[in-house]
């Protein structure tokens, strides 16, 4: 199964591709690891960007999109700009979604530590928490 983990930060989507595969996990390589949604107000950016990620998954054959769920209201809410490409990221056909909440991932990271340091993945800093999402959801 190849897993899309993502991390909406502000108004792009972080992404790190992972696979399981007879109880090995890879990282294949990625010609981007991050989308940006430069106008949330225009239909045609926001068409736009949903289009250019459903190419990403048709084109990577990725079978399964795991978002880090954000909360809707107090101190660490996401802003309306991530619920927008939250929303555009669920509603592509032919993949499935999932969230995950931090307590899941915190849990499910303490149930199933990492088997190697992030560090030797060889994923840019900025996508390690999309990288423990796809990790956490695949780890059952």
């Amino acid at each position: 199964m190849r897993t899309c983990g993502i991390e909406i930060k502000g108004s792009e989507a972080i992404i790190c591709l992972m696979t399981l595969k007879n109880g090995l996990f890879d990282l294949p390589d990625c010609r981007q690891n991050r989308f940006a949604l430069s106008k949330d107000q225009d239909q045609q950016q926001m068409r736009h960007f949903q289009f250019t990620f459903a190419k990403f998954i048709e084109d990577y054959q990725i079978t399964q999109l795991v978002i880090k769920e954000r909360p809707q209201k107090g101190k660490f809410a996401g802003g309306a700009v991530g619920f927008k490409i939250e929303a555009a990221l669920q509603l592509i056909a032919g993949c499935n979604c999932s969230l995950l909440s931090a307590t899941e991932l915190k849990e499910k990271l303490k149930r199933h530590p990492l088997p190697v340091d992030f560090k030797a993945t060889g994923l840019k800093v900025f996508q390690e928490t999309a990288f423990l999402t796809a990790y956490a959801f695949l780890a059952k």
